[in-house]
């Protein structure tokens, strides 16, 4: 057995770059079992933050790594396939062959050491491998599946789907999804320290399900935040100096074009002349299937195309035109002051997302960053629609610089957020930068949500901040004065009970609801019936309600508490449950709130909350001292129902509670349940 492992072990170190010595790694696992990463160097910390979250989530580690292999359908049938096939359509390992030299060398150390945790740690855990193939990966493989996720996030997942059916945009959600991030500048608090909420909200669980870790190294990594299962690095936290939250921008990051095709030919009509499509066959390998399963995929001037019953279409996306994107967040996370923080952000590896940032040096800054296309402004196309795909007017090439995005460095109000509404909303009224002056073809969002509203509201209500407001503003759970979802549902309030009265008290129940979603809340528990009634049995995405409609939704909502409660009257908690195995425990927040919580129907009428808030990071920045941290996890840092960390943050994360963290390797290493090396956990454990 020995011999076999070792063998296993030197085949693995022979395949990989093997420029880490584990010894150089230390891994100190605190009271909550999040892992603190100590390394001689980058290249070190990154190796043993690989191996110390495949410890924690092996599982989907491996689903992502598989995509960038264009093997996930061998492990998960027809849908990881189809994964497969949008990896190939988008062409997300040739873009990484082609600009593998855009990255530096220093930057390239790390991604090969964190390549080679990830293959020890399939070495020495030969049972947790799913896909024996799949390993060794390389560093390509890891950059291919890095491409194709951001490209998913970028709205492909939305999008392909539709327009394979023949469709296009996506109708509003009722509900909207969404992340918080909010900064206030020292002048801004009682105490003179600039506040940093990151406030992202995920899935609670899978491959983009946040993950916290510390990682350190005597090269000057000290940061401390989350990442998602396969991030080489913190993708938003907190370093000595700084820290930045992220949340999702909705401006135009994708186009869409309409191919002119020349009759019975794979051939597109581009400026006068007539150019064969690019085809390819993709060989697609589906577990259970013995044979496999070819797909042409097609490539024109524009990008990935594909047929659809509407005829050949183009899609154009700025996720797949760069590979530098994990190399931005890498130099991010090692900025020690703005300057050195926007010179990373300048790199404009990331196709999207807002930043929100605070630092001890007096200074907050938001932008609506992302890498947006220089599109033909004096034409009169429709950016948001599906454009001609016959032109090189439409074909852009070329991205505005940095300097072109909205941002907002120090305004006098003291604060900045962004809670996925528009960035010509950021701070206080008499702040804001005109949105006019931007290009309008990238379609920034000009809209205010229940969330932006609603921190409009609180920040109204104060002057300065002490932290005790400044945490109850990020915990606020009610809704704004005026409602911002997409559906107008002025109706609820005009519906009569007539001579049910069961009905009437359900309808008092939400009459008499102050708007907050406490898991005490009779009123939340009535509203978020109604809204399930919407969208699962109206499926309305935008509009009006009528009248009819909403005495359905209160009967729906009275029907409901009775089947499966037996009463009417019942609380949000009762109805809504934070789970994971046995553990469940009732839970605030409701679709829009800063505290927002989203369901899934779970057994027995219950509401089990599949996303929405997560992890959570709360910082102080004091002048001469290590920023003052303190964070929480919806569920723990392990996904082994075996392990203690499986379920131990529920209740802190249900009481709106929170851990306190460091940054100071002495209070680490002091505090440190055990101390370890990876692959050798008996050398320095202290237990």
């Amino acid at each position: 057995m020995r011999i076999a492992l070792f063998t296993s072990l030197l085949f693995f170190a022979l395949m990989s770059s093997a420029q880490v010595n584990p010894m150089n790694v230390t891994i100190a696992r605190d009271h909550w079992g999040v892992p603190h990463i100590l390394g001689k160097t980058d290249a070190d910390a990154a190796f043993g933050l690989a191996w110390a979250h495949a410890e924690d989530d092996f599982t989907n580690i491996q689903y992502v790594l598989l995509s960038g292999k264009k093997m996930l359908g061998r492990v998960l049938g027809k849908k990881g396939a189809e994964v497969d096939y949008v990896v190939e359509l988008l062409r997300c390992r040739d873009i990484v062959e082609e600009k593998i030299g855009t990255l530096s060398p220093e930057f390239l150390k790390v991604a090969e050491a964190y390549v080679q945790g990830l293959n020890e740690f399939a070495a020495a855990n030969p049972e947790k491998v799913l896909l024996k193939k799949a390993f060794p990966a390389s560093v390509k493989d890891y950059l291919a599946a890095a491409t194709f996720s951001l490209c998913i996030i970028s709205g492909m997942d939305e999008l392909l789907p539709k327009l394979l059916k023949g469709e296009y945009r996506s109708l509003p959600e009722p509900l909207p999804n969404g992340s918080n991030a909010f900064a206030i500048h020292p002048s801004r608090t009682s105490t003179g320290e600039a506040f940093l909420a990151i406030n992202s909200h995920q899935p609670l669980d899978g491959p983009v399900a946040w993950y916290e870790a510390h990682v350190m190294s005597d090269e000057g990594m000290n940061i401390l935040g989350g990442l998602f299962p396969g991030g080489l690095c913190i993708l938003h936290g907190v370093n000595e100096n700084l820290g930045w939250a992220h949340t999702v921008n909705n401006m135009d990051k994708i186009d869409v074009y309409q191919l002119q095709m020349k009759e019975k030919s794979l051939q597109y009509l581009f400026d006068g002349q007539w150019i064969a499509l690019e085809k390819r066959k993709v060989k697609l390998q589906v577990k259970g299937i013995p044979i496999n399963i070819i797909k042409n995929v097609y490539w024109s001037r524009y990008g990935a195309t594909v047929q659809t019953p509407k005829g050949f279409f183009a899609i154009r996306l700025t996720a797949n035109q760069s590979i530098t994107a994990m190399e931005q967040w890498w130099r991010m996370g090692k900025a020690s002051n703005f300057s050195e923080f926007y010179k990373a952000l300048s790199m404009q590896g990331l196709p999207m997302f807002n930043v929100v940032y605070a630092d001890r040096w007096d200074t907050i800054f938001y932008i609506s960053g992302g890498k947006m296309p220089l599109r033909d402004k004096d034409s009169t196309y429709d950016w948001k629609g599906i454009l001609p795909g016959n032109t090189s007017r439409t074909l852009w090439t070329d991205f505005h610089p940095i300097t072109d995005l909205p941002q907002y460095i120090n305004p006098a109000s003291g604060y900045l957020y962004n809670t996925n509404h528009s960035p010509f909303l950021a701070t206080a009224p008499t702040q804001n930068i005109n949105g006019k002056e931007y290009d309008w073809t990238s379609g920034y969002e000009t809209f205010h949500n229940n969330r932006s509203a609603r921190f409009a509201e609180l920040m109204a209500e104060t002057e300065k901040l002490d932290y005790a407001r400044f945490k109850k503003i990020k915990y606020d759970g009610h809704l704004p004065s005026k409602l911002w979802y997409p559906i107008n549902i002025d109706a609820f309030l005009q519906v009569s009970g007539g001579q049910d009265t069961v009905l009437k008290s359900v309808i008092d129940d939400y009459r008499t609801w102050d708007r907050s979603s406490d898991q005490e809340s009779r009123g939340a528990a009535v509203f978020r019936l109604l809204l399930a009634y919407i969208t699962d049995v109206l499926h309305m995405h935008s509009g009006t309600l009528t009248g009819e409609q909403a005495l359905s939704a209160f009967r729906y909502a009275k029907e409901h508490e009775l089947r499966y409660f037996g009463k009417t009257g019942i609380k949000l908690g009762e109805l809504q449950q934070l789970s994971r195995g046995e553990k469940s425990l009732p839970i605030w927040g409701i679709p829009d709130v800063i505290t927002a919580m989203y369901t899934e129907t779970g057994l027995n009428g219950m509401l089990k909350v599949m996303a929405g808030e997560s992890y959570i990071e709360l910082v102080r920045f004091p002048k001469n001292e290590l920023p003052i941290m303190e964070t929480v996890n919806c569920y723990g840092s392990s996904h082994d129902p075996k392990s203690l960390h499986f379920t131990d943050q529920m209740d802190l994360f249900m009481q709106q509670q929170t851990k306190p963290m460091t940054l100071d390797k002495k209070r680490v290493m002091s505090d440190a349940v055990s101390i370890y090396h990876p692959g050798d956990k008996i050398v320095i454990s202290k237990n």
